[in-house]
């Protein structure tokens, strides 16, 4: 058997992620897709429009191919934004102009590490200086895995919205089970824990 190419390996593993990521707006009003489901705000078009960041930075910025080469970047991407601003979008800001922006950084990843080996290097500015020097192949890990983090935040958040969960669109990983089994599931959990905490 021979072994796939570790790079191109990483890359359908991140485009798994951030097709789902994106498979989690489907058929959600403005409101759902922007709304805060936890203490610390977390949304579903937020999460796309951090991991745009993250692509953007880590792909582009990292290896001196910045995505923004004309005109400013937008105020949520700049060193002075405000904490969390990437977390979440405003009113003025569309799904469609984040979505589309994110779908813009994949095609501006996958040219950087099409263009790259993976023992290249770069530098990542916002490390600790004693960590900035990176390879490709860590940072291909490094957005692979975080971006994968938030498609784990973003499948919590859909359920909590509509029920609706999956690992990917067409092949949810889930057990054959119906709304009242899952309620059955989540009785029997809770007087478990009811259990243990008493004991």
């Amino acid at each position: 058997m021979t072994e796939p190419n570790p790079k191109a390996n990483l890359q359908a593993y991140l485009q798994d992620a951030r097709d789902t990521l994106l498979w989690k707006l489907e058929g959600l009003s403005e409101y759902d897709v922007r709304r805060p489901l936890t203490p610390t705000g977390t949304n579903l078009l937020g999460l796309v429009k951090h991991v745009t960041g993250v692509e953007l930075g880590y792909f582009g910025d990292t290896f001196g191919r910045p995505f923004f080469t004309e005109g400013p970047p937008p105020s949520w991407y700049r060193e002075d934004a405000e904490p969390n601003a990437d977390m979440w979008a405003t009113a003025d800001e569309s799904r469609e102009e984040i979505v589309g922006l994110y779908r813009r950084a994949w095609e501006h990843s996958d040219a950087t590490i099409a263009a790259l080996s993976l023992e290249s290097t770069g530098h990542v500015p916002w490390w600790p200086e004693e960590r900035r020097e990176v390879t490709l192949h860590r940072v291909l890990v490094h957005v692979l895995s975080d971006t994968q983090r938030h498609v784990g935040h973003a499948d919590i958040v859909r359920e909590l919205i509509d029920g609706s969960v999956g690992l990917l669109q067409g092949h949810d990983n889930m057990p054959p089970v119906d709304k009242a089994g899952w309620e059955t599931h989540r009785e029997r959990l809770e007087r478990a824990a009811r259990e243990a905490g008493d004991g």
